[in-house]
């Protein structure tokens, strides 16, 4: 039995929906986020060392990482869904975008979202201005005009073709959903961009989606 190590408001929520869109049996542990800091608890570390989420556990195989868990459970349990075939255009797109999203559409949104706590963290008064100051230069500078070019070029790539691998639906738009649904909570995505809008509102609205959501209990990005 696939057993789900399920943090709250986190990547593991897309493994609960490519386990729905497989339309496979899967157990699911629970685990909270400290409320203080927002990280993992250490009971994740009893898992895997790193002690983040996703992990799953498939009767002795242990893995973690979003992308090394979808690509597995599609190549075991797909049957040929969810992939395009080997040898095709669609199949290099598709193992592409399952790299992009967390080798480079993540770290820019992962870096504002540290930046914005900084900026409203507790500190003593006489270091407050000093830190908002480099956390605001950082993000006006770096930050905010690496994550409008990564939308932009989403933005563009959606131009060509309904779904990120092609015009059929893969478990490369599950890998997507993460940054694009991290930038629409936090990142600047807006309905200026209507492919990438467009995107968010098909995924959200796919059965399995939802299905997973039950499941999986709160889901909610926020800064």
């Amino acid at each position: 039995m696939i057993i789900v190590h399920h943090l709250n408001n986190s990547r593991s929520q897309r493994i609960l929906w490519l386990l729905e869109e497989l339309e496979l049996e899967y157990d699911i542990k629970y685990y909270q986020r400290d409320p203080k800091t927002l990280l993992a608890p250490a009971s994740l570390r009893q898992v895997h060392p790193l002690g983040k989420s996703p992990v799953i556990t498939d009767g002795t195989l242990t893995l973690a990482e979003s992308g090394a868990i979808i690509e597995y459970l599609v190549e075991q349990y797909g049957k040929g869904r969810l992939a395009p075939p080997l040898g095709t255009p669609e199949r290099l797109r598709y193992i592409y975008w399952l790299h992009y999203a967390e080798g480079s559409a993540m770290p820019p949104l992962l870096l504002k979202l540290v930046f914005d706590r900084i900026e409203q963290q507790s500190m003593p008064f006489f270091a407050k201005p000093i830190a908002v100051a480099i956390a605001k230069r950082t993000k006006d500078t770096f930050i905010l005009p690496q994550i409008t070019q990564h939308l932009n070029y989403l933005e563009a790539e959606l131009e060509k073709s309904l779904w990120f691998a092609g015009d059929e639906f893969t478990a490369a738009d599950i890998q997507m959903s993460f940054p694009i649904e991290a930038a629409v909570a936090r990142g600047g995505s807006d309905t200026s961009r209507t492919k990438l809008m467009g995107f968010y509102d098909r995924i959200r609205s796919r059965p399995a989606y939802q299905r997973a959501l039950e499941r999986g209990g709160t889901y909610q990005l926020v800064g």
